[in-house]
């Protein structure tokens, strides 16, 4: 694929000329090409776009969401002058706070123009699908006011119910899974396996095929078709489609659907022909950012969407309806909307030619997919696009980006081909054939912006060397060192600049927040540990403890639990709460004989009385309203809160109780990912001045910091090893979740054979490998004007036990800088003698 190759969409003298014809306003033609010209050579090809398809493939820091939207600002522009119609356009991307955030973009660029700000909506890809299912409810088979959407992890009831009337149906199966590859019929070790098939195997199984399966619009017969096609001696996919049928079953009988489901219920209002040609009409072209995290069916939905109204709007053979039975929830193997849609499915379907009904524009970098091994995201897909759309000349590359400093760029270019030369190494035993599926990589390097560019300190000046590799003795030398840059970096006026560690576990952020604690407050340096804070809303867990409390106030593990949310509130002064909640009777109501209390207590004392008040004086309905206002919450919080009650009333509704609210609200804080309403820009959060923020590697994609340490990095971590936990070994050298979501991949890539277990394994270390890498691209490219790595030589096996050291090899790549770059090579032994 070419980097290089574009031909405009709209020359520059056809633009002139349209302009000046049609504009009605004799200024327009200025302000538009005042910001196009404002932009960079790949936004400007992004701005020049009028029809068709394009694809966009983007470097870290080339300012893909400015481009969008000063495209989208020209296309409502044009769109405008061309056409009396009421169609807008659609910007579709991954997160709610991207979505305010490009949305903001638009409609600055809108007032430039001096055109009102609208003629767009701005969508997460669930969003758009929820907002067309709602529209025709007859047609997605969604009745919001009766359906409840969960997020659900792998210990979720429904996944355990299944898994168990799994069981109960196929014995013979689980019997053959419970032998494994050998197996001596000792009771106790049938007991253990039977433990560990029923909470760990079977449930990872169900999770991990669900979400691929669905996200794909397979349905669990697709599966047992494709697992006729297997000669795994467990029938995998098979095992995996009858978790799958039980799963739907237990959601469709509670009225309860995922985000899955959300998609495929867009999907089936899209299979009618009225309402397809209802929603294209109203829709002149779709944008779509982030397009390397879309999953297929995702990218059907927008396809479809972005064909012209006068169009089928399907691509491909259609099929009549099979019986859907059972599985009325899905799209039937049969459905015409398991046909391809475009080219991206399989490799003989028609290609897009430059004057193809589908108005859309990808925007996406397949080198930062760092999703695909543990949501149904696979970057092949966009990937395929940029080459389809290379082959009819539509395909732009953004490759310059000011985001970073040079050392900084030459290091990320450098790694990104050390790994793919070693990654081509292994694949072709030497032969350097290039091949999308076998590299991390696409091959696309990042380049300076050129004199002159609009964007403010455009890749700054480095600090220090701009990349400083550190070889530390153990993590407690890594603390050391860190700390000590950390104080020089933010010595002097520390609200200037904004710092962040970005780690691979959560487990390492939280040890690091630890050991940088008190340096930090010495400081007075604001340390923000973003995995404490935002892993999951802090709401349920919260409003739980003080109902279990109201419902069972003279229980002492209630009481305390309660106290403790009231102290983490700042409502009660800390206080010894094991005292306090040993005798619950005589510290809420004592007796005449009790000795004084305190000032302290008496005032928990009183907190806890008004809310056992409440649950007395209170209708069910509005007490997690009140106990959010009793906890004092923020905006946002309250907000979270309402979210929350609205959930659990409709859930018991028909059957309110205490009781019922409680074990809705278990379920919730035990095994979904309860998503909080966000008031306050993340992206804001997470890198303000004067801040060290401590966040993952996943969760800091699309951000950036003036400087971004990375510590820890070892061979075992990133990229990892494929571990099968001791547990499961019985199984055999690999673990079924894994070994089926590579088999179902192969089966939608349009693969002639679907893998063996051994390939399908192979195949699952090598999708690993190659998304650690990723990762470790995306984190090194966060930073502007320093980034430090270390590789202690001593570092915990895993952070759960990150006392037990021992020698830990570097990440392969990080050697490979230390011989690139030895200038960035810090020398520990000088800095110890000067310090």
């Amino acid at each position: 694929m070419s980097d290089t190759k574009f031909t405009a969409p709209v020359a520059q003298e056809s633009l002139h000329l349209e302009l000046s014809e049609r504009s009605p306003v004799p200024s327009l033609r200025e302000k538009i090409l005042a910001i196009r010209n404002s932009l960079r050579p790949g936004q400007q090809q992004m701005a020049d776009w009028q029809s068709g398809p394009l694809a966009i493939s983007a470097v870290p820091g080339a300012g893909k969401s400015t481009g969008m939207a000063a495209a989208a600002a020209i296309a409502i522009a044009r769109q405008y002058e061309r056409s009396s119609s009421r169609s807008h356009l659609v910007v579709v991307t991954f997160t709610r706070s991207a979505a305010a955030n490009i949305k903001a973009k638009i409609r600055k660029d809108l007032k430039k123009l001096s055109l009102p700000q609208t003629g767009f909506f701005v969508y997460t890809l669930h969003g758009l699908a929820l907002n067309i299912a709602s529209r025709h409810p007859d047609l997605s088979g969604l009745q919001l006011e009766n359906v409840t959407l969960i997020t659900p992890t792998q210990s979720h009831r429904f996944i355990r119910t299944a898994v168990e009337q799994w069981i109960a149906n196929n014995p013979g199966i689980y019997l053959r899974l419970l032998e494994g590859h050998q197996f001596d019929g000792e009771e106790t070790e049938r007991l253990r396996r039977q433990s560990v098939l029923r909470t760990e195997v079977l449930p990872e199984l169900a999770n991990t095929v669900i979400h691929e399966a669905k996200s794909s619009g397979i349905s669990p017969e697709k599966l047992r078709e494709w697992s006729k096609q297997t000669t795994d001696e467990y029938t995998i996919l098979s095992v995996a489609a009858g978790l799958y049928e039980q799963y739907q079953k237990l959601m469709r009988s509670r009225d309860f659907i995922d985000y899955d489901d959300m998609i495929l219920a867009a999907l089936r209002v899209l299979e009618n022909d009225s309402a397809r040609r209802i929603e294209q009409n109203q829709v002149f072209a779709v944008f779509e950012d982030e397009a390397q995290d879309s999953s297929p069916l995702q990218t059907q939905l927008l396809e479809i969407l972005a064909s012209d109204g006068q169009y089928g709007g399907v691509r491909g053979d259609k099929g009549d309806k099979g019986d859907e039975g059972d599985n009325s929830a899905l799209l039937t193997p049969n459905s015409s909307l398991l046909t391809p849609h475009s080219s991206l499915l399989t490799p003989n379907s028609p290609l897009p030619t430059p004057h193809s009904p589908l108005n859309l524009v990808r925007v996406g970098d397949p080198n930062q997919a760092i999703n695909s091994t543990f949501t149904p995201a696979d970057p092949i897909y966009f990937r395929q696009f940029c080459e389809e759309c290379d082959r009819i000349q539509r395909l732009a590359t953004m490759d310059q980006a000011g985001r970073s400093t040079r050392i900084i760029i030459e290091a990320a270019n450098f790694a990104l081909k050390w790994i793919n030369n070693q990654s081509l190494a292994k694949t072709n035993n030497g032969q350097q054939i290039p091949d999308n599926r076998q590299v991390p990589f696409r091959l696309q390097t990042i380049r300076p912006v050129e004199a002159g560019d609009p964007q403010d300190n455009a890749n700054p000046a480095p600090v220090g060397r701009g990349l400083e590799l550190y070889t530390p003795r153990d993590i407690h030398h890594t603390v050391e060192l860190l700390s000590q840059r950390v104080i020089e970096l933010f010595g002097e006026d520390p609200t200037q600049n904004s710092a962040a560690i970005l780690v691979r576990e959560n487990r390492q952020g939280r040890w690091l927040a630890e050991a940088l604690t008190p340096v930090c407050k010495e400081h007075k340096i604001t340390l923000y540990d973003v995995g404490e804070r935002d892993r999951r809303s802090h709401v349920p867990q919260e409003i739980l403890a003080l109902l279990q409390f109201c419902d069972r106030p003279h229980s002492p593990d209630y009481l305390k639990a309660a106290l403790e949310a009231l102290v983490q509130r700042q409502l009660i002064p800390t206080q010894d709460l094991n005292a306090l909640a040993s005798l619950p009777e005589e510290f809420l109501y004592p007796g005449p004989l009790a000795a004084p209390q305190p000032e302290t207590v008496q005032k928990a004392a009183r907190l806890c009385r008004n809310l056992l008040r409440a649950r007395l004086e209170l209708p069910l309905y509005q007490l997690i309203s009140f106990l959010a206002l009793t906890l004092n919450y923020d905006q946002a919080e309250l907000a979270t809160a309402d979210k929350l009650a609205e959930r659990v009333n409709q859930q018991i509704a028909g059957n309110s109780s205490m009781g019922g609210m409680l074990s809705t609200l278990s379920e919730i804080v035990s095994s979904e990912r309860f998503e909080p309403v966000e008031t306050e820009d993340s992206e804001e959060r997470y890198t303000r001045r004067g801040q060290l923020t401590i966040i993952t590697m996943h969760k800091a994609k699309g951000l950036d910091w003036d400087y971004v340490f990375l510590p820890f990095l070892h061979e075992n971590l990133i990229p990892g090893r494929f571990w099968v936990p001791p547990q499961s070994q019985f199984l055999g050298d690999f673990t079924l979740s894994e070994v089926a979501r590579a088999q179902i991949r192969a089966a939608l890539h349009g693969e002639s054979t679907i893998p063996d277990v051994t390939q399908a394994w192979e195949q699952a270390k090598h999708l690993k490998i190659s998304e650690e890498y990723r990762l470790l691209y995306v984190a090194m490219t966060r930073a502007k004007r320093l980034v430090w790595m270390s590789a202690a030589q001593k570092a915990p096996f895993t952070w759960s036990k990150p006392d037990n050291l021992q020698e830990q090899a570097p990440c392969p790549v990080f050697p490979a800088l230390k011989r690139q770059f030895p200038e960035c090579v810090m020398n520990l032994g000088v800095m110890t003698k000067q310090a």
